[in-house]
Parts: structure tokens; sequence; C-alpha cells
């Protein structure tokens, strides 16, 4: 990998990683500026945490569908500077201007911008890839794309964390929006010339195509797309699995960040800290399941995973709530990230073996918008749930269905059946 890296023919992809990294690093501090915002606003209010974090998701069902589309069709060195550009714009009005005013509706606004355009931004991101390295160095690139996703969600959380602990959610946004702008720069030194010309004729045409392929994305490829996940049992399967995970995740995203933060008494430095553990968690359990995963069965690994990641949510929150101890939560933090890490391989591997080629992109919008409906539902659900129970219980309760799925689906699916014949 560092020969990959220091090699002059790798320079252009080299910049594309570097700008990758610090907006990657930008967007996890974006994540703790908007948590740190409602912590001032409205300090332990589940539903405005909630309220602000649905304008982040719900991008991806009107943008989402039709992104990839038009990304094939633009410049995506010039996609990839003016997303930068904008987000890093949009971004630094609210420090500077909406947070002086007491309603948050423009705010609310800003953030749906922003990550409309990030719609955008990853798939000319992923695009560009092949433009920039050789063919056999493609799966080179990738790993080392994937591998920055890691480090700056490390470096994010924890450094985003506490920069908006102690600096306030305004530093944080400042931060966030001088990473596009650098991110953006580096983007646009890549070599190649950037043409601005505007031809209304075009831009008209353009217009009447932009309508309809949002017609067809949205109405015509994920209709084929659910009527492909409806045919196929294996691809049924994994995705109840996914509505199952991520409607649990979305139950407990917003109930757990203000549940840390009143038993720790922090905004979003502990908060920081465990999402780290969580994450090398994940990635200890996923480079697990890749090391000795064909062992088992997949479905047992998904159930198994399930009935003991539902255990450790109640173990953390049963203890935290008791006696909040950094270092106990840390531990059980890494240890869910183990668990649960093995479940979207798993998955995910079963949709690429199962689907046609010519399909896999249209199940996996599909599937998109499914595990993102669960996320958002759940998640508006659960924080006008906490108003009125304790969030422990919360927690518990999302624990304890999530132990129940695990052992209804050892027992139902004993002997695998159809799903066994899946390797």
């Amino acid at each position: 990998m560092l020969k990959f890296i220091f090699d002059a023919k790798n320079k252009n992809f080299m910049r594309l990683w570097c700008a990758q990294l610090i907006s990657q690093f930008g967007d996890r501090v974006n994540q703790m500026a908007l948590i740190g915002l409602i912590a001032e606003r409205a300090p332990g209010s589940t539903v405005q945490l909630a309220k602000l974090l649905s304008f982040t998701i719900i991008p991806v069902f009107f943008v989402g569908p039709i992104a990839g589309a038009y990304v094939d069709r633009w410049d995506r060195r010039q996609t990839l500077f003016v997303s930068d550009f904008i987000r890093g714009t949009l971004v630094l009005t609210i420090p500077f201007i909406f947070m002086n005013y007491k309603s948050m509706i423009p705010i609310y606004i800003v953030v749906f911008l922003v990550f409309c355009f990030s719609r955008f931004h990853i798939p000319a991101k992923m695009s560009i890839i092949p433009n920039l390295v050789e063919k056999e160095k493609l799966l080179m690139a990738n790993s080392l794309l994937t591998t920055t996703g890691m480090i700056a969600f490390v470096l994010g959380c924890s450094l985003g964390g506490f920069l908006v602990d102690r600096m306030g959610a305004r530093w944080g946004f400042i931060w966030n929006s001088v990473t596009f702008f650098v991110s953006g720069a580096f983007v646009c030194s890549i070599p190649h010339h950037i043409k601005f010309r505007i031809n209304k004729s075009v831009v008209w045409e353009t217009g009447k195509k932009v309508l309809s392929d949002i017609r067809k994305s949205i109405f015509t490829e994920l209709k084929e797309g659910f009527q492909y996940l409806i045919k196929h049992k294996e691809i049924r399967f994994i995705i109840n699995m996914f509505f199952v995970l991520l409607s649990a995740a979305g139950a407990i995203y917003v109930v757990i960040i203000v549940f840390i933060q009143q038993s720790f008494s922090s905004v979003t430095k502990d908060l920081g800290i465990l999402a780290v553990l969580l994450g090398v968690g994940l990635f200890l359990g996923a480079i697990g399941y890749g090391k000795w995963g064909r062992k088992f069965a997949w479905y047992k690994i998904i159930f198994v995973c399930l009935l003991t990641g539902g255990l450790m949510v109640i173990l953390f929150a049963l203890t935290i709530q008791h006696s909040p101890n950094l270092r106990v939560a840390g531990i059980l933090s890494v240890i869910l990230g183990m668990i649960l890490g093995p479940i979207f391989i798993a998955s995910n591997t079963v949709v690429h073996v199962v689907s046609d080629e010519n399909m896999r992109g249209k199940v996996f919008s599909a599937l998109e918008v499914v595990i993102h409906f669960a996320f958002l539902a759940t998640m508006v659900v659960s924080s006008v749930l906490s108003e009125f129970i304790p969030r422990v219980w919360i927690l518990v309760g999302v624990g304890g269905l999530f132990t129940i799925v695990g052992v209804i689906g050892l027992i139902k699916y004993k002997n695998g059946g159809d799903l066994a014949l899946i390797h």
C-alpha cells in the first residue's frame, strides 16, 4: 500500500484521497456540531434532535434515486469541486447568520441542502476513480478509500466531539466548512480543464431530461427493484433483516445520544469516544467475519449476532444507568460493534450472490430506500416516546426485540431450508 501511495503515477488519485480524508473528517465534525447545536438550544430533547437529523436523511428519498444518473452525464471532477464549495458555503451560514436567529427553520433548510449535494458528491467520488488509476490498481485504490473512511470516522468523532464539547457547536460548523473548502482545493488541483460556458438550449434540454429521468428513476427503476426483491426469497429475507436492524438502529440513535449526554454530563466529548470505539468494534467484526465467516452458515451468523447484539444493548443500557463509567461503556461499545459488523457483511454478500448482474443497482437502490425509511420512521417514533418513557427502558426494549428476533430466527431456520443453499 505504501508503494501505491508514493508512486508518482498515482498522484492524481492521491489528491482525491486527501480530499476525501478531509471531507469525511468534516462530515463527522458536522454531525457532532448538529448534536451540539440541539444540546445548546434544547438540552435533553430527543424530539428536537430527531427533527434536525431527519433533514440529513430525507435527501436520500428525493435526490438519491437520480443523483447517479446525472453524475454520469456531468464532469465528475467539477461535480466534486462544486459540491464541496457549495456545501462549505452553506455550512458557513449556520454559525455566522442562522445561529443568531431563534427559529430553527433556516438551519433545517441549510442542513437539507447540504445533504442533497452530498448525494451527488458520493457517486461522483466513486465514479471518478477509474479515471485516475490504472485498471489493475482499482482494488488497491478502493481499499485505500475504505481506509480513508475509517480514519476519518475515528478522527472526526474523537476530535470533533472534543472540539464541540469545549468550543461549542458554532466552531464545529466553522471547522466543517473549512474542511469542505480544503477538500475542494485538492480536487481542483487534479489536472483537468473546467468549462463554465452555459448554453441556454443545452440547459433547457437537460432540464426536460431531468424531469424524464426523475420519473424513470423513482417510479420505474425502484418499482423494478422492489418487484425483483419480492420474487426472490433470499433477498426478501435479507431486506427483512436490514429492516429490523435499521429500525432498531433508528429507535436507538437519538435516544442513546441523549442518554449518553446525560449519563456522562457532557455534550459530545464522551459520545465521540464511544462512537470511535463502536467503529473499532465494527472494523474488528468485519475482519473476523472475513477470515472465519465461511465456516458457518450465513443465516445462523445473522441470527446469533442479532440475539447477542440485543443482549449487549440491554447490558450497556442497564450498566450505564446504574454506574456511568466511560471505560466500561467503551469496552461494551467495542464488543457491540464486533457483534453487529458481520450482519452487514453477510447480508450484502448474499445480495451480491443471488442478484442478477444487471439488477444489482436497482436492488441496492430499493434496499437503500427501505432501510433509510425504517431508520427515519423509528427514530421519530422513539424520540416522541422518550418524552414519556425513561430512555433506559426504550434501549432495553429495543435490545429485547433484537434478542427475540434472533431466537425466533434460529428456531424457524434451524435447518436453513432454501437459505442453506446460499454460500
